[in-house]
């Protein structure tokens, strides 16, 4: 069961480059369809935000810290990566905890609250 997951967010796209920018999208839904898959991640969403000041969608992938370590390894992985970070703004990725990881952080979290005084 995936305890980790690999959070890709991005910005507007750069202007001129909209027509790309649905290609590598699209690139990138098969490439996680793929992975799926494959047993190679266990799932992702996606998801494409209202208009905002912050970001413009997400791709989640959720796996084991060692499935996502190697899908950031994985060439066609950081081939679609540097192709959206010439066609979006803002891109960021990030790694987290989802499912059972997020007990566990939530367990150290409690244990490092003991150790601080509290006030009111």
């Amino acid at each position: 069961m995936a305890d980790r997951v690999l959070m890709i967010t991005w910005g507007r796209p750069v202007p001129g480059r909209e027509e790309r920018g649905l290609e590598v999208f699209n690139e990138a839904v098969g490439l996680y369809g793929r992975k799926q898959q494959e047993g190679k991640v266990e799932s992702f969403d996606v998801a494409l935000m209202v208009p905002n000041p912050v970001i413009d969608g997400y791709i989640a992938v959720r796996g084991s810290t060692d499935q996502l370590s190697l899908l950031q390894e994985d060439e066609e992985y950081q081939r679609n990566m540097i192709d959206a970070s010439l066609i979006v703004e803002d891109l960021c990725v990030s790694m987290g905890y989802c499912e059972q990881g997020v007990a566990r952080q939530m367990e150290l979290y409690q244990e490092a609250i003991g150790k601080v005084p509290q006030s009111a």
